[in-house]
């Protein structure tokens, strides 16, 4: 008797946040994760979405673990607009409401300003880390600081008070602007004649 032939399938298991967690700690345990040099197979969305307030949510409920945010931080992605959590073998999609980082404080030394984002980054203004700010329909002033690879970290209330306290004027597309100085760079805030 003969047995029956069979037939060896793999099916590709689902996407678990247990699984880009363990990926992520393996790929950056000797720094930073490369995710600029990573380009694997869309794997679908997870539902995770990292709200305006810069608090991650998986499935609805907080994030509690700061190691585990601080963790997917580090392997979070931006590709023509959308966001994705990266390994070597496997990308997922992801919400973002705003921006995906806090800048939380500002520290200026020098004449330079460094920011400290909710995720433990730390990005000194300039070339590589411009200040932008732009503004909702209300009026009301977004700033932004670049972090990495076209992330950006919206700059909170009281850290963009204390900056604005720090503003000074300066020329900016041949009209006098009120802004920001770091690394030798004028970074605009709003024109002095809207003052």
């Amino acid at each position: 008797m003969t047995e029956p032939e069979t037939r060896h399938t793999s099916v590709k298991p689902a996407v678990s946040t247990e699984g880009l967690a363990a990926a992520a700690k393996k790929a950056g345990a000797k720094g930073p994760p490369p995710v600029h040099l990573w380009n694997p197979p869309f794997c679908g969305d997870l539902d995770i979405e990292i709200r305006a307030d810069g608090t991650w949510f998986y499935l609805g409920t907080p994030i509690g673990r700061e190691a585990l945010v601080r963790l997917f931080a580090s392997i979070l992605k931006v590709e023509e607009g959308k966001y994705f959590l990266v390994t070597p073998v496997e990308k997922v999609g992801i919400r973002v409401a705003d921006a995906p980082f806090i800048a939380v404080d500002c520290t200026a030394s020098e004449g330079d300003l460094t920011f400290l984002t909710n995720v433990g980054d730390r990005v000194t203004a300039g070339p590589e880390h411009p200040i932008r700010v732009q503004f909702a329909a209300d009026g009301e002033p977004r700033p932004y600081v670049h972090v990495r690879r076209g992330l950006e970290a919206r700059i909170d209330r009281k850290t963009f008070y204390r900056l604005v306290d720090l503003a000074q004027p300066g020329p900016h597309e041949g009209a006098e602007w009120l802004g920001l100085s770091s690394q030798g760079m004028f970074f605009p805030i709003t024109p002095m004649a809207d003052l």
